[in-house]
């Protein structure tokens, strides 16, 4: 790959809702390990409810994503690869997504099952199933469950596109950083 020539572009907005979303999750991850970690009932219930609303401000980028996804069609690649390469980064991209919507929805179940209001920047939103003790308990695992899962698939999808970038010496990484030239 020669360093002159033009790098494929995304869509500045595609791109930009990939590092908010990112920063939505570094945010809720940090914020939830690190209430495990303090002491103080107001600075833990602080720390969860900020949890919530990242996690929240997630599904609700994943919304926008999709929507903008659908709008902009099928994207250009960002290099020759193989069909095996390709379908293994359609299959993790399709997890992403899954594991971006899943994990704010059984998070928002929980709460509801746990028989807690679910706060979003002032509005109280509903619970989406009925309190039960039992149901709250498996919800909880299957969201950390999920939650690793989606820590082992970004850590898949950062390795990937840094042996793009170091590698294969394509435009995968380059084409999703934020302010490049055109």
């Amino acid at each position: 790959m020669e360093r002159n020539e033009p790098v494929p572009t995304r869509p500045r907005k595609l791109v930009a809702l990939h590092w908010l979303t990112v920063f939505c999750v570094a945010v809720a991850a940090t914020l939830i390990l690190l209430r495990d970690e303090l002491d103080g009932r107001a600075l833990r219930a602080w720390l969860l409810e900020g949890h919530r609303h990242a996690g929240l401000l997630v599904l609700l980028l994943f919304g926008v994503r999709v929507w903008l996804r659908i709008r902009y069609g099928k994207l250009q690649p960002g290099g020759d690869h193989s069909r095996i390469v390709r379908f293994a980064a359609g299959v993790t991209h399709i997890a992403l997504y899954a594991l971006l919507l899943a994990l704010p929805l059984l998070g928002w179940a929980m709460c509801g099952a746990a028989g807690l209001d679910v706060h979003f920047f002032g509005l109280t939103l509903p619970a989406l199933v009925g309190e039960n003790e039992d149901l709250a308990d498996r919800l909880q695992a299957w969201h950390v469950d999920a939650a690793w899962a989606l820590l082992v698939l970004v850590t898949l999808h950062l390795s990937a596109a840094l042996w793009h970038h170091f590698v294969v010496r394509d435009h995968t990484l380059r084409m999703m950083l934020p302010g490049r030239r055109r």
